[in-house]
């Protein structure tokens, strides 16, 4: 196992109120270990990361798991674990322009984002970008591309235990995607709309031709206004949509709003921006993207 070696530089502190951030402890420091250390924004990549990495290296993600990564506010702790990892994965696209920019002016750890290369989709009515490609496996291939390549760069010797935990991994995205286009045929063309409160499914739904609608674009412009809202109930009466979903990390009580005024039933839950806690069925992020697409695809059968 490569040995490596990394300076750090002390912990960084949150300030409360202004977001200010200060390093405490200038002195710095050597420490020695085995293998990458790596930090991760949120509970999905972590799961990438550990499939290509395997036993060489170690990796920890900040958002906890229930939570959700567009408006975590981190604690110093979380400053800590980046300054002292050899690389931060995030997935860029916006998600965590805000963690980005505090983490960059207290450590000199690289930012590296999972999520380049892939064909963007804008918001609606927006010039801004969509960052949750990763709920396609189509993008998710492009994740693991991008980082085997990386890892690759920072730990030569690692090369053909990540290119072989790589190609198996993306055998088994391509193989769920094969699924999931099976899958969706069972469906009607004009069923095939996805309602949520936070319209986080244009990936997926450019890939397997579904209609995406939520009452807000991205949680951290959630509003749920009553205007938002009577346009959701609308849509759904009168397009006929059999159900809608409600999401692991978004309060629920916007879309039972929606199935009440609706008439239609809550379908199931589906997960976003976290993976699913132990027992959920969704524990890894190809579990994540099964079952949300079984969820998709059996809520909206007549």
């Amino acid at each position: 196992m490569t040995h490596f070696v990394k300076k750090i530089t002390g912990a960084a502190m949150l300030v409360l109120g202004t977001l200010a951030v200060a390093a405490c402890g200038a002195e710095e420091y050597a420490v020695e270990r085995e293998g990458l250390e790596i930090t991760t924004s949120f509970s999905v990549l972590n799961n990438i990361i550990e499939e290509v990495i395997g036993d060489r290296g170690s990796v920890e993600y900040i958002v906890p798991i229930g939570e959700e990564p567009h408006e975590y506010e981190p604690v110093p702790s979380d400053f800590r674990k980046v300054s002292d990892s050899d690389v931060f994965y995030v997935n860029g696209l916006g998600l965590e322009g805000w963690l980005g920019r505090i983490v960059s002016n207290v450590s000199d750890t690289e930012m590296v984002e999972l999520a380049d290369g892939v064909d963007i989709i804008n918001l609606n009515n927006s010039e801004e970008e969509d960052p949750h490609a990763w709920l396609s496996p189509k993008n998710g291939i492009i994740y693991v591309e991008n980082l085997v390549e990386d890892l690759i760069e920072r730990d030569p010797e690692g090369e053909d235990i990540y290119r072989e935990n790589a190609e198996s991994y993306i055998q088994e995205l391509e193989d769920l995607d094969a699924w999931i286009q099976e899958e969706v045929e069972e469906l009607p063309e004009d069923k095939r709309v996805i309602v949520v409160s936070e319209n986080a499914f244009k990936y997926f739904g450019e890939d397997y031709g579904f209609e995406t609608v939520g009452i807000w674009e991205m949680n951290s412009h959630e509003e749920g206004t009553t205007s938002q809202i009577n346009r959701v109930i609308d849509l759904v009466q009168d397009r006929e949509i059999p159900s809608v979903f409600v999401e692991s990390t978004v309060d629920q009580r916007y879309m039972e709003t929606v199935s009440n005024n609706a008439d239609v039933p809550i379908a199931g839950e589906v997960f976003t921006d976290a993976l699913g806690q132990e027992g959920s069925g969704a524990e890894t992020y190809i579990d994540m993207l099964r079952h949300n697409a079984k969820t998709f695809v059996e809520g909206l059968k007549e």
